[in-house]
C-alpha cells in the first residue's frame, strides 16, 4: 500500500500515463462529459468530494505547463476562482516556471473536452467549477 499521495488507483494510472501537454479535466458535477471521454467518477453526493481537495490531490503530483478555465469563473464563482489562482501561484512558486492560464467560454470548455485523455467528476455543486490541467515535464 502506499503511504502517503493519491491512493486512487485508476488516477494513479491515469497520472503515469500523461505526456508533454496531456490534459487532465477536474469537473463539477454536472459537467456533461462526453461518452468516448474517459471518465473517473469520484462524486458520492452533492460537494463530496469537493473541487478543491481533488485539484490539491492532483496538483502535488503533477507537473502542470498550463491550465484552462471557463471565463464565467470570475463572475460566477469569484470565490473559487480567487482559490484557483492562489494554488497556481503556489505551484509556480513550487516549480520554477509560470503556469499560463487561458480563460474560454463555457461552451468552448466543453467542446475542449473531446481532447481530454479523461474527466475526474468530483461532487463539487459550484458555477463553473471546472479546469483543464495541460501536462507539463518536470526538465
Amino acid at each position: 500500500m502506499k503511504r502517503h499521495g493519491l491512493l486512487n488507483a485508476p488516477l494513479n494510472a491515469l497520472i503515469a500515463e500523461l505526456g508533454h501537454t496531456d490534459t487532465l479535466v477536474i469537473a463539477d458535477a454536472g459537467l456533461p462529459i462526453p461518452p468516448d471521454v474517459p471518465r473517473i467518477d469520484l462524486a458520492v453526493t452533492p460537494g463530496l468530494p469537493g473541487f478543491l481537495p481533488v485539484l490539491d490531490a492532483l496538483l502535488d503530483e503533477l507537473c502542470v505547463e498550463r491550465v484552462t478555465l471557463a471565463n464565467e469563473i470570475t463572475a460566477h464563482s469569484p470565490a473559487l476562482h480567487a482559490d484557483i489562482q492562489h494554488r497556481m501561484t503556489k505551484l509556480e512558486a513550487r516549480d520554477s516556471h509560470q503556469v499560463q492560464a487561458t480563460y474560454v467560454p463555457h461552451e468552448t470548455f466543453k467542446q475542449s473536452l473531446h481532447k481530454a485523455k479523461a474527466v475526474i467528476r468530483t461532487g463539487e455543486c459550484t458555477p463553473y467549477a471546472n479546469i483543464a490541467l495541460h501536462s507539463g515535464v518536470p526538465f
